[in-house]
């Protein structure tokens, strides 16, 4: 049977990885966060002192070895053996991480990791730049949008930390908008047949149901 393979992509803290576990969950597909990656190789690069700035040699990125699993309805991701689930939610990974992600080297080094995850599993992936770049042939394509004050709280429950105000998170998060969708390489962009929701004032479910009855009317 051929692999299906769904691209949910679009703005920070619209809730992309939640409607991608779930969709996964749903339909018994694989599970792959493409953020989650960008994120750990972040923490990895913050951890050892390399700035972004700097020329990520193959050497370097030969290093890393990041391994996703999603198992009964738990997200894990290892970063060289190590749970770091949890670290790469951090304030620093999140401030940092746009200026890595936009390298295209480090772009090249995840798109292969999961282009080779779809080789033999149907998948539900989770990005900026699946439908466009990594899977421009994706099955189903999806592109979430909200208002950056409400997804700015959404990030602050995330992080459970008090002393980020929300007001900053809302500025960060309109800087990251900004760095992604300008960005040189793979910039954050609407696929032309990707089907956009505005997930400002839905409920996850209210969005997981749009999503769902779009995949099964086609």
């Amino acid at each position: 049977m051929d692999t299906v393979i769904i691209a949910i992509d679009g703005q920070a803290s619209t809730g992309k990885s939640t409607q991608a576990k779930k969709l996964a969950e749903n339909l018994k597909y694989d599970y792959r966060d493409s953020g989650a990656y960008y994120r750990a190789i972040t923490l990895y690069f913050l951890d050892n002192n390399i700035k972004f700035d700097l020329n990520i040699t193959d050497k370097i990125l030969h290093k890393i070895n990041i391994k996703q699993t999603y198992e009964e309805g738990q997200f894990r991701i290892y970063l060289n053996d190590y749970d770091v689930t949890d670290k790469i939610r951090g304030h620093k990974v999140s401030l940092n991480v746009s200026n890595f992600a936009k390298k295209k080297e480090i772009r090249k080094f995840v798109f292969n990791q999961l282009r080779k995850s779809s080789e033999s599993n149907s998948l539900v992936v989770d990005g900026r730049d699946i439908g466009t770049v990594v899977f421009p042939n994706a099955d189903f394509k999806f592109f979430l949008v909200g208002k950056p004050k409400i997804r700015a709280e959404r990030r602050h429950k995330q992080i459970n930390d008090d002393s980020v105000k929300v007001d900053i998170i809302e500025e960060e998060i309109k800087q990251r908008d900004k760095t992604d969708s300008t960005r040189e390489i793979a910039p954050l962009k609407k696929a032309v047949d990707a089907f956009k929701i505005d997930v400002s004032n839905l409920t996850i479910n209210e969005v997981f149901n749009k999503i769902l009855q779009k995949i099964k009317s086609d």
